[in-house]
C-alpha cells in the first residue's frame, strides 16, 4: 500500500516522466532484495540519475518554449491592435488634419462609419420615385451627396467611407495629373479589393503596382488591331442569331422588348465566344452567377466592413462564397479541357485567345521577373473580363438604343449612314470608321450614362497634385458622371441628348470625358467594346425601327454601374428590306 501510494504522489507530481522513474526506482528495489549482481545495480541507479537530470532539462526547456510562444502571442495581439488603432483612427486623424490645413474640408463623418448613414439616406430618398419624363439630369438623383456637398465645400472636399477618407476631386487638370503622372503610385484601395474579393477578385481591374503592370502586358496582346478584326466575325455571327430570334418574336405577334434583357444575353455569347472560345450556355451560367454576385458586392459597399467581418458565418457571407466557388467550378471546366487538349496531344497550344494566353504565361511559370502566374490569378482574370466583357457593352447598347427610341430623327441619320456605308450588308471592319454619325451617338450615350459613376484611385506615398499634398491613405474619387454633366465644361445644353457636340474633334478632345479612365490605367479592352457596339447597333437598327414603349420607367440606378431599374422596353417594327 505503501508503495503504491508513493507511485501515485510520484505520478501526480511529475506526470508520464514520474511514472517511468517510479517504474525505474520499484526495479532497484527489486534488484536489491533478490540481491542481483551489483554491476546490474550500479546501471541501474545511473540510468535513474541520468533520466531525472533530462527529466529537468525536458521541463525546463518546455518552460522556455511555453514563454516564447506567450511572448510572441502578445506581440501579434499587440501588432493587430496597433495596425487596427492606426487604420481607424490615427492614420484618418493624420489624413483629416494635413487635408483641414489645406482648406480641404467636408462633412463631420461619424464614429467608424464615417459618413455612410448619410450617403445612404440621401441615395434612398433621391431614387425612391421615378423621373416623370425621359429627363437626363441625372446627377442629383444618383450622387445626391455630391450635389449637396459640393455647394457647401466647393469643387474639393473629404467625405467618409467609413474609416476610409476619399477627396472628391472635379479639377479637370489635377485629373489628368493623377491619371497620367501618378498612375504608378496610386491605385485599388484595400476597401475596393475587399468588395470584389468574391466577384472579380485581383484580377487586371483591382491589381495594383507590379502585379498590375505584369497583368496589363499580358492580357494587351489579346486587343491588338489584328485580335480585333478576327473578333468582328464571332460579334456579326452572334448578332445575327439574335435577330433571326427577334424576328420570329416579332412575326408571332410581340412588339415590346426588354433590350437590356436582349443585349446582356448577346455580349455575353459574344464574349464567351471571342475570350474564352466555349459554349454559349456555360457562358450564360457565369454571366447569371456573376450578376447575382455584382447585385451583393453592390450591397456589401454601402455598409461597413470591419476587420474580420468576411469570415464571420453570416448568410450573405455563405451566399457569397457559395456562388464564387460555383462561377470558379465552371470556369475551370473551361480551363480543364484546354489542358486535357494539349496534354492529350489534340492539340498544340491552350489556344490564341485571352484564356490561352494566359495558360501559356502560367507553363512559362511567370509572366515577368518575380511574378508568378496562377490558376487563380487566371480565374480572376477570366471573371473581369467576362464582367467588363459583357456588363459594360451591354449596358452602352441598352442606353443607346433608348436615346435613339426617344430621338428618331437621330435615329434616322444613323440608319441612312449604315445603309450607305454597309450598302445593305453586315459591316466590315474597315466599314467602322466611316460610321461617324453612329461614333458621334455612342459618344453622347457614352457621356450621358457612363457605365461607371465614380473613378477612384489611392495614393500609396505621399503625392504632389497641383497645389494640393496629398498624403498617403487618401483616396481620390473622381465622379466622371458629374463631369459628363457639368455645365461649366460642356454647356448649357449638358443635359440634353446632342451628338452634334462630338463633330468637332477639337472641341471633344479639350474636355474631361474619360468613360473608360484615362492614362496608363485605361480600359485595355475600349477598342474591344466600341468595336462591338458599332458593330450590333449598325446591324439592329438596318433591320428594326425603335420606340419607346408606353411602360418604359426611366429610373437609373447604380449597381456598380448605371442600370435602368426597371429595364428598356422598346417596340420594334420590321424594316421593308
Amino acid at each position: 500500500m505503501k508503495r503504491r501510494m508513493n507511485f501515485q504522489e510520484e505520478d501526480g507530481n511529475g506526470g508520464g516522466a514520474c511514472l517511468i522513474m517510479a517504474n525505474c526506482r520499484q526495479w532497484l528495489r527489486c534488484a536489491h532484495h533478490y540481491k542481483l549482481p551489483s554491476l546490474v545495480c550500479f546501471y541501474s541507479q545511473s540510468f535513474i540519475s541520468f533520466s531525472l537530470f533530462l527529466n529537468m532539462k525536458l521541463m525546463i526547456t518546455m518552460g522556455v518554449v511555453l514563454w516564447a510562444c506567450l511572448l510572441a502571442f502578445l506581440f501579434l495581439l499587440i501588432k493587430v491592435a496597433y495596425q487596427t488603432l492606426d487604420c481607424y483612427m490615427l492614420t484618418p486623424i493624420r489624413i483629416k488634419n494635413i487635408m483641414s490645413r489645406q482648406g480641404v474640408r467636408g462633412p463631420k463623418p461619424g464614429f467608424l462609419i464615417g459618413n455612410l448613414v448619410d450617403i445612404a439616406s440621401l441615395v434612398s430618398k433621391s431614387t425612391s420615385f421615378d423621373m416623370p419624363t425621359i429627363d437626363h439630369d441625372i446627377v442629383p438623383r444618383l450622387l445626391p451627396h455630391f450635389v449637396l456637398w459640393s455647394k457647401i465645400y466647393g469643387k474639393r472636399f473629404i467625405y467618409w467611407n467609413g474609416t476610409e477618407p476619399r477627396l472628391c476631386l472635379t479639377e479637370t487638370e489635377l485629373i489628368k495629373e493623377l491619371l497620367v503622372k501618378h498612375s504608378t503610385n496610386s491605385g485599388k484601395s484595400w476597401l475596393q479589393q475587399q468588395g470584389s474579393k468574391h466577384f472579380i477578385g485581383r484580377g487586371l481591374l483591382m491589381a495594383n503596382g507590379q502585379d498590375w503592370y505584369h497583368q496589363r502586358h499580358i492580357v494587351a496582346p489579346a486587343f491588338t488591331n489584328d485580335k480585333l478584326k478576327s473578333y468582328a466575325g464571332y460579334m456579326v455571327e452572334c448578332t445575327k442569331e439574335l435577330i433571326r430570334s427577334m424576328e420570329t418574336e416579332v412575326k408571332s405577334g410581340r412588339e415590346e422588348f426588354e433590350i437590356g434583357e436582349y443585349m446582356a444575353r448577346l455580349t455575353a455569347d459574344i464574349i464567351s465566344r471571342t475570350e474564352f472560345d466555349t459554349s454559349y450556355e456555360k457562358g450564360k451560367q457565369i454571366f447569371k452567377l456573376l450578376t447575382v454576385l455584382q447585385q451583393l458586392c453592390a450591397q456589401a459597399s454601402r455598409h461597413l466592413c470591419l476587420p474580420g467581418s468576411r469570415f464571420l458565418p453570416s448568410k450573405y457571407n455563405r451566399e457569397i462564397k457559395s456562388l464564387k466557388m460555383e462561377v470558379e467550378r465552371l470556369l475551370m471546366e473551361i480551363i480543364q479541357s484546354r489542358t486535357d487538349c494539349v496534354e492529350i496531344g489534340r492539340s498544340s497550344s491552350y489556344g490564341d485567345d485571352l484564356l490561352g494566353m494566359l495558360l501559356n504565361e502560367m507553363q512559362k511559370k511567370g509572366g515577368g521577373k518575380g511574378y508568378s502566374l496562377n490558376l487563380q490569378v487566371i480565374m480572376d482574370e477570366c471573371k473581369t473580363f467576362f464582367f467588363a466583357g459583357h456588363e459594360t457593352t451591354a449596358l452602352l447598347l441598352t442606353w443607346t438604343i433608348m436615346l435613339l427610341a426617344n430621338n428618331p430623327t437621330w435615329q434616322d441619320k444613323v440608319r441612312a449612314e449604315v445603309r450607305e456605308v454597309c450598302n445593305g450588308g453586315s459591316p466590315l471592319v474597315e466599314d467602322l470608321s466611316k460610321l461617324s454619325v453612329l461614333n458621334m451617338v455612342i459618344k453622347e450615350s457614352l457621356r450621358l450614362y457612363p457605365p461607371a459613376t465614380v473613378l477612384p484611385r489611392m495614393a500609396f506615398e505621399d503625392i504632389k497634385l497641383g497645389d494640393l499634398r496629398i498624403p498617403k491613405g487618401l483616396s481620390i474619387w473622381i465622379p466622371v458622371l458629374a463631369i459628363h454633366h457639368s455645365k461649366e465644361i460642356w454647356g448649357e445644353d449638358v443635359n440634353e441628348f446632342n451628338p452634334d457636340r462630338f463633330a468637332n474633334q477639337s472641341f471633344s478632345q479639350g474636355r474631361q470625358f474619360m468613360p473608360f479612365a484615362a492614362g496608363p490605367r485605361n480600359c485595355v479592352g475600349q477598342s474591344f467594346a466600341l468595336m462591338e457596339a458599332k458593330i450590333i447597333l449598325s446591324m439592329l437598327i438596318s433591320k428594326f425601327k425603335f420606340t419607346i414603349s408606353d411602360n418604359y420607367r426611366h429610373a437609373p440606378v447604380i449597381v456598380l454601374t448605371i442600370k435602368p431599374k426597371y429595364g428598356v422596353q422598346v417596340c420594334l417594327n420590321p424594316l421593308e428590306e
